[in-house]
């Protein structure tokens, strides 16, 4: 499945658009990965943690669009955008919500 950021892909021309497609992620948080993050706010740095979160969450999300296009018989999905939020529960938690949308087209 090809799969890209444009409205087109060079090289091929759109045989038939699919329509919207969208794909959605979600994590909780975790009371060890959120210590560490706080401590990364009071002596500053990177949170490597929640970097994998996000990076993992992407690629889950890019793949489960993939899957769900190939379900409307797509075999490209093109002007993919990925987003991410957060979800509060009450005030004691958080969940992240990443989504990804994009078109499934069918190339020639």
């Amino acid at each position: 499945m090809l799969t890209t950021t444009t409205d087109l892909i060079q090289g091929y021309e759109i045989q038939e658009y699919l329509g919207l497609t969208t794909a959605e992620v979600v994590y909780g948080t975790n009371a060890l990965r959120d210590f560490m993050a706080g401590l990364r706010d009071v002596f500053g740095g990177r949170t490597a943690s929640y970097e994998k979160v996000f990076e993992k969450g992407q690629q889950e999300a890019l793949q489960e669009l993939e899957d769900r296009a190939a379900r409307k018989g797509a075999n490209a999905v093109i002007g993919i955008r990925i987003n991410t939020d957060s979800i509060n529960i009450d005030n004691e938690g958080v969940l992240f919500l990443i989504t990804a949308t994009g078109t499934a087209v069918r190339l020639k």
